[in-house]
């Protein structure tokens, strides 16, 4: 089955790529030694397999921002601090039995040792082991790759940009740990037709539903945790709003989620920790559009935004003000300014906070931002930000 429209695609120009694995520059030398140090030594869960490893994530958004040897060397003992090393499996992935061990997050070590293993058998070439598994014809793991908060899907991004064998496996095996039933969604058209009273192109207007939705008021705290509740207790009207949003034209509205992911992620008066995976994510899927088959593009992007209501859902619906945004003062400051506070401001170590300007600076260069708007966001971002917000 397949979702409306899955032929269409989304034709947007492709990110500029970096080859970091045979660059001799500098700073690729040492994000390539750090992410090779952190493949080797670094799970990719910790504390209690509920936390993600984020050293692709930050060293990539910060090598990407101009972030030099030295700047890189700081980012990584910073955020390594915490990790812990591998462990190993109870056993082993093959080619019959990887599909029975998706969602268990005890594989990780054997799920990647099977991924590297495929890439091995493909001489190297990590891309076609993802176009085997994450967009095979049958339950392809690219429509759960928003689970686990979409880390899968922003590693997914980094590893095509930065043309990495490590990040590739390791995207392809948080893919697999992270798997959920989120992909039936998709796969199902039976959840297609929970019909929404009013069909709409602005996900700007579809949001401010959900905020004035009175059956979605039975949440208390904010948290990760509500998304369980969310799809069990709350999934009509959830669906309802999902189904809500009609794409007709690809390109344009891809562009309004980029600004409707800024509005979350910067004009609600705080800093949600799980909110700015929204804007994470798309800048994620940027990347992935110019490079997945098309028929996948409407269906990643339905995915983002499913997981998107889902999570606005779970943060105890903020009331969106993106006009904020605009309004904030730049006072002569541009993207080297924004981009510096990123890499050597006081919040540089913070994986997120470095990846989410990234994200902004990303968006400013594929749609030109003739009102600012990206940059008004990242420079708002960074004058206002004091630690997240969002745990219950």
């Amino acid at each position: 089955m397949h979702m409306p429209c899955a032929q269409q695609g989304i034709a947007i120009p492709p990110i500029r790529t970096h080859a970091i694995d045979t660059s001799m520059d500098p700073a690729a030398r040492a994000v390539c030694h750090y992410l090779t140090a952190n493949h080797a030594k670094h799970s990719l869960l910790y504390h209690g397999k509920l936390f993600h490893n984020h050293i692709p994530h930050i060293m990539c958004s910060a090598y990407l921002l101009g972030a030099g040897p030295d700047d890189l060397s700081r980012l990584y003992e910073a955020e390594s601090s915490g990790l812990e090393p591998w462990t190993d499996s109870p056993s082993d992935i093959t080619r019959q039995n990887w599909r029975q061990h998706l969602g268990k997050k005890e594989y990780e070590r054997a799920f990647l040792k099977f991924f590297q293993t495929e890439v091995d058998r493909q001489g190297g070439e990590w891309k076609k082991v993802a176009a085997e598994y994450l967009f095979c014809e049958d339950q392809p793991l690219i429509n759960s790759v928003v689970a686990g908060a979409g880390h899968a899907l922003i590693h997914l991004g980094y590893a095509y940009q930065t043309s990495s064998t490590e990040i590739g496996t390791e995207a392809m095996t948080l893919a697999a740990i992270d798997y959920t039933s989120i992909h039936r969604y998709l796969e199902n058209e039976a959840y297609w037709q929970v019909q929404a009273p009013n069909k709409t192109s602005s996900l700007f207007e579809i949001l401010e539903r959900v905020r004035r939705d009175d059956r979605l008021d039975g949440l208390s705290r904010p948290g990760y945790s509500n998304l369980d509740t969310i799809f069990r207790e709350y999934e009509t009207p959830l669906l309802e709003h999902w189904n809500a949003w009609t794409i007709d034209a690809p390109v344009e509205q891809f562009r309004e989620s980029q600004k409707a992911a800024v509005g979350i992620g910067m004009g609600i008066g705080r800093h949600d920790f799980f909110l700015i995976h929204v804007l994470t994510t798309s800048h994620a899927i940027r990347i992935l559009l110019p490079l997945i088959p098309p028929k996948f593009h409407i269906s990643i992007l339905r995915q983002w935004w499913l997981i998107t209501v889902a999570l606005y859902i779970a943060q105890l619906r903020p009331e969106i003000k993106p006009w904020q945004i605009s309004a904030h003062p730049l006072n002569g400051r541009g993207w080297d300014w924004a981009t510096s506070a990123a890499v050597r401001g006081q919040h540089s170590t913070d994986a997120h906070y470095v990846k989410a300007i990234h994200a902004l600076n990303e968006a400013s260069n594929l749609w030109g931002d003739p009102d600012s708007y990206f940059l008004k966001a990242a420079v708002k971002f960074a004058d206002d930000f004091h630690g997240w917000s969002g745990f219950s």
